[in-house]
């Protein structure tokens, strides 16, 4: 995803190139807001992430250990090809259908990618559907790193891929033992962090993809939600810009479900931040699909220290409670 890094506004319609504060210019629609920079600090309390509902936080923990433990999950390496293998083994032991989307990616460069996304199905015949969506896939170079000598090592990418890869997998643990009260779809889609951000950009592949080889020509979830780079223990989820723009109604009906689980606090009632993610490939096929994400990951995201010790289980619970009120009430 494409990073903007702690703004705040104030109410004025415009229209504004932004320098980050990694020095990229980013051009950015800002819906009635003013820009300005301040500092962005605290988290939740230790003892803020109890369960609301039968997620398990802890389990999902491990989940994000294992997918570290195959390394780098990079587009075309042995490690994205052993992790694959075990997100379709694991959701075969816990959804109704898995369909895995295999097609090679043709880079700018040239250069021949082997890409899959993977479709986790819960009730797959009922019409009333959920579409979920993370990605499973890191970053090949470290170029936000302060540090010039640390720009070409991989992601290890502990939240930026792993936390949502965890919180489907935990998810699939609960909707095993009680089938959801809608049709849930959990795509795990692939090479969203591969290329540039800029121009011929070569990122949000796998969304792409799938929004151009949906299930049925007559795919229309109620909703959707990607959910990306969830696991931070200093957890604040603020509303996105597209997300407000294009699918309010859907912003509303997250918010409004961690408000009355009491994790308010958590998922901020604000708007901070405009996004380009997964979620847009979608959006321009007329899905209602929003973006959570926590963006406020200083000096970590798309670096060598997206590491283990970056994400915890309370985060985890937190945000797991919410994905599971979503579709079990």
């Amino acid at each position: 995803m494409q990073y903007l890094h702690c703004l705040k506004f104030r109410r004025v319609p415009s229209q504004i190139q932004v320098v980050s504060a990694f020095n990229r210019p980013l051009v950015v629609t800002v819906f009635g807001a003013f820009v300005s920079v301040v500092s962005c600090g605290g988290g939740p309390p230790a003892n803020g992430g109890r369960a609301r509902t039968a997620f398990d936080g802890r389990g999902a923990l491990l989940y994000v250990k294992t997918q570290l433990d195959f390394g780098p999950r990079i587009p075309g390496t042995d490690g994205a090809r052993r992790c694959g293998d075990w997100i379709i083994a694991e959701m075969m032991r816990r959804a109704d259908t898995v369909v895995v989307q295999s097609w090679t990616h043709k880079t700018a460069s040239g250069a021949s990618l082997p890409m899959r996304n993977v479709l986790a199905r819960f009730r797959p015949r009922e019409t009333d559907r959920v579409l979920y969506l993370t990605h499973w896939d890191t970053r090949p170079v470290s170029d936000e790193a302060m540090d010039t000598a640390l720009r070409k090592l991989p992601v290890p990418g502990a939240n930026d891929g792993a936390s949502g890869v965890a919180l489907f997998i935990a998810l699939g643990d609960v909707l095993k033992r009680t089938p959801p009260t809608v049709g849930v779809d959990l795509l795990f889609v692939d090479g969203e962090d591969y290329g540039t951000f800029n121009p011929p950009r070569d990122v949000l592949i796998g969304s792409t993809y799938f929004a151009s080889h949906l299930p049925s020509a007559d795919y229309h979830p109620i909703f959707g939600v990607l959910w990306d780079m969830i696991g931070d223990r200093n957890l604040q989820i603020y509303e996105e810009g597209n997300s407000l723009q294009q699918a309010p109604e859907v912003v509303n009906r997250v918010w409004r479900e961690a408000g009355d689980l009491g994790y308010d606090r958590y998922f901020v009632p604000q708007y901070r931040y405009t996004v380009f993610d997964d979620h847009i490939p979608l959006l321009k096929v007329g899905l209602r699909v929003i973006d959570v994400i926590d963006f406020d990951y200083q000096g970590i995201h798309h670096t060598p220290f997206d590491t283990f010790d970056k994400v915890s289980a309370q985060a985890l619970q937190i945000v797991g409670d919410v994905a599971t009120g979503l579709v079990t009430q």
